[in-house]
């Protein structure tokens, strides 16, 4: 949790943020990641001053619970002084207890963003889901409570100015806007009218503008000029050299000796294989993105 402190932007952990939605569809599939179609709407996790800050919690813990399907685990929130923004004891259920930073019960409205990870953190537990080590572990809990409905929540939780500045997650607002905008080009859900801070607003679209770029990357057929100029240098000097930097495709011979090319799919970022004949229509078997490419 940053509070009052610097907070990190880019892209740093791009590559761990990809890996985690393919994980994400090769555990569940696809059947199962399509029922998380509707992200969870602030009404559902509205929480005011008024409320009773223990029942309040526990209420808003509820309504993640229900979003995430986890309909026989029971989350008991506590609060006290602590360093991170919340905790979770994942132990073999059904109650789990969540601790969240004693900061909460004066900002309140974030309550729902450290619940998203925290109960993310128990869904992903059930799955026997996790990344190794804890950076990474954290960055695929952010991304899979981004992509499954409930991360818009972190995202706007960020706050900045001159004075002072808030940040909840392992994610940098930009990679949270990222991983909003893969969800919304899937869903056809438009997230950006639930944020209350303008600068999430500012991160998720630039995160749209990494987002749609996976889409334009050769061979795919909506590739600009420059890379389409750039793949048909690569393809005609295939397979002899190694693949050049800031290139996500790459050429192989199959048992033929005819060329194939290997690219991440701009869904899932499975990598799909197809042969270097021209127009080829390409079908993701994880997210079933159908793929419009020239190679």
């Amino acid at each position: 949790m940053a509070n009052d402190g610097p907070v990190e932007h880019g892209y740093p952990h791009l590559e761990t943020v990809r890996a985690a939605i393919t994980a994400l569809y090769k555990r569940l599939s696809y059947d199962t990641i399509q029922t998380f179609a509707t992200s969870v709407v602030p009404a559902d996790v509205a929480f005011c001053d008024t409320d009773d800050l223990y029942l309040g919690a526990q209420r808003v813990a509820h309504e993640l619970v229900r979003h995430y399907r986890l309909p026989d685990a029971r989350l008991i929130v506590s609060f006290r002084e602590m360093r991170h923004a919340a905790n979770v004891e994942l132990a073999a259920g059904p109650e789990y207890f969540v601790e969240l930073n004693d900061r909460f019960r004066t900002h309140r409205r974030d309550i729902g963003a450290a619940l998203a990870h925290e109960v993310m953190h128990v869904y992903l537990h059930r799955l026997d889901l996790s990344f190794p080590g804890v950076r990474d572990n954290e960055i695929l809990t952010d991304t899979a409570a981004t992509y499954l409905g409930a991360g818009w929540l972190l995202l706007d939780a960020y706050r900045e100015d001159r004075a002072s500045s808030q940040k909840l997650g392992y994610l940098t607002p930009e990679e949270f806007g990222y991983v909003l905008a893969k969800r919304a080009l899937v869903f056809g859900e438009d997230p950006s009218v639930w944020f209350t801070s303008p600068q999430a607003y500012t991160a998720y679209v630039k995160g749209m503008e990494l987002a749609r770029r996976d889409e334009q990357q050769p061979p795919l057929t909506a590739a600009g000029w420059s890379g389409r100029r750039r793949y048909a240098r690569d393809r005609r000097h295939a397979p002899a050299g190694p693949p050049q930097p800031g290139v996500r495709y790459s050429f192989t011979p199959d048992g033929g000796g005819r060329l194939r090319v290997s690219f991440p799919c701009p869904t899932c970022h499975q990598r799909i294989r197809v042969p270097v004949r021209g127009r080829v229509r390409a079908r993701c078997a994880l997210c079933r993105s159908v793929l419009e490419c020239d190679t």
